[in-house]
């Protein structure tokens, strides 16, 4: 006949206090010292003799305070209790299983580990700080002081509901690298069962579809808008104003913009060299620079401050990424995009000049053709391309 389990009830033990043992049934006892100290053990028998592992003190309230420290509560000493007789069906000492559930490293530092051990193969820093910064403390922190092997699929809920429907493409990246996380987890024996952030016959019945959630664009000025704008913007005064128009006038990210080095400009041969640690796609980029976009980074020399182009209030750090949008607020086009610049350059190429699709996308650093293609041209079409941004100069002029 099975023992039974769940003597006590949560008011019952709290008033238990003559000194022994008191059983909760299933090898669960509470143990009241003589002097006074109360603590939870799991008798067992184990080898032929028997052995007690202790799971926690437990404190009464203490009237005064109204509180109790060093506690384990009733629920939580049958769950440690429910694992020590698990452990025993298998066939495994609960005090073993205990002490190897304990050498499990939490979320947080095996995911770091993790990240190093990875980032010899992503493309770039940026991409390695990307990976830091979806897994840390900005969206993981719930899981990140979790033991790995503790996870489960209300877990990783917790970190995706509030940003599933709001930032969906963040929100599938923090997914599948929490996925990619645990999965590294399992290989190395950390946890069993299946991936809790498993897409595919798993969260998909349980989150609407990504492709279902509503996408942003950047919103991109009219490329006919253009000229007049930077007509207003070279008004400006401010670093924002100068790099911004230079951003416009080279079609680059904002990202690459601001954090342009002077050692990175040839400007005798107008020429922009990107390196290949600070591009999207991980590969060097070279940029022709216009007549203008050459002026307005030999105009910022003359006041050269550190290693940026375009200096932030600083020393020795560039503008803030928030500084062109800033810049655009200002000016009262908040709606569009400083990326969105981008678009317009594109859409300007396709329906206003003769120039090759291939070269326009060469522009952007987008990569272009498949794997073989690209390996057959080696080339960036410079000179091309240089013909292209001097005919988006004049224009934007």
């Amino acid at each position: 006949m099975a023992r039974p389990l769940h003597k006590f009830s949560a008011k019952a033990v709290e008033a238990i206090d003559a000194p022994g043992r008191h059983g909760d049934g299933g090898g669960l006892y509470l143990h009241v010292r003589h002097d006074g100290r109360r603590q939870w053990s799991f008798l067992y028998r184990w080898g032929g003799r028997q052995k007690e592992m202790g799971l926690g003190s437990f404190l009464p309230v203490e009237p005064e305070k109204g509180v109790r420290y060093e506690h384990t509560s009733l629920a939580e000493a049958r769950r440690k209790a429910t694992d020590a007789r698990a452990a025993l069906a298998k066939g495994i000492d609960p005090m073993v299983a205990r002490n190897a559930a304990a050498e499990v490293p939490t979320f947080g530092a095996f995911a770091d580990e993790l990240i190093d051990d990875l980032a010899p193969g992503f493309r770039n820093e940026k991409h390695v700080a990307q990976w830091r910064m979806t897994l840390g403390d900005a969206y993981c922190r719930a899981l990140r002081k979790r033991p790995l092997n503790e996870i489960g699929t209300d877990d990783v809920l917790k970190v995706l509901r509030p940003i599933w429907t709001k930032r969906p493409e963040t929100a599938s990246r923090v997914r599948g690298r929490i996925e990619r996380a645990l999965d590294a987890a399992k290989a190395k024996a950390l946890r069993e069962g299946e991936n809790p952030a498993r897409w595919r016959g798993h969260l998909d019945a349980l989150l609407p579809a990504p492709q279902k959630l509503k996408r942003g664009h950047h919103a991109a000025m009219p490329y006919g808008d253009v000229p007049a704008f930077v007509r207003r913007l070279r008004c400006a005064e401010a670093m924002a104003a100068r790099a911004l128009e230079f951003a416009i006038l080279t079609a680059a990210r904002s990202g690459e913009v601001l954090g342009g080095e002077w050692s990175e400009f040839d400007l005798d041969a107008a020429i922009w060299t990107v390196p290949a640690g600070r591009m999207k796609a991980g590969r060097e980029h070279r940029v022709p620079l216009c007549d203008r976009a050459v002026a307005i980074v030999k105009a910022l020399g003359k006041a050269r401050v550190g290693p940026y182009v375009f200096a932030g209030a600083k020393p020795k750090m560039p503008l803030s990424n928030m500084s062109l949008a800033m810049q655009m607020r200002r000016m009262k086009v908040g709606h569009f995009t400083v990326h969105g610049f981008r678009s317009a350059f594109r859409d300007w190429a396709a329906e206003e000049t003769s120039h090759p699709r291939e070269i326009a996308e060469a522009a952007l650093a987008h990569v272009v053709g498949d794997a073989t293609e690209r390996a057959y041209r080696r080339g960036d079409a410079l000179e091309k391309r240089r013909a292209l941004m001097k005919d988006w100069g004049n224009f934007c002029a």
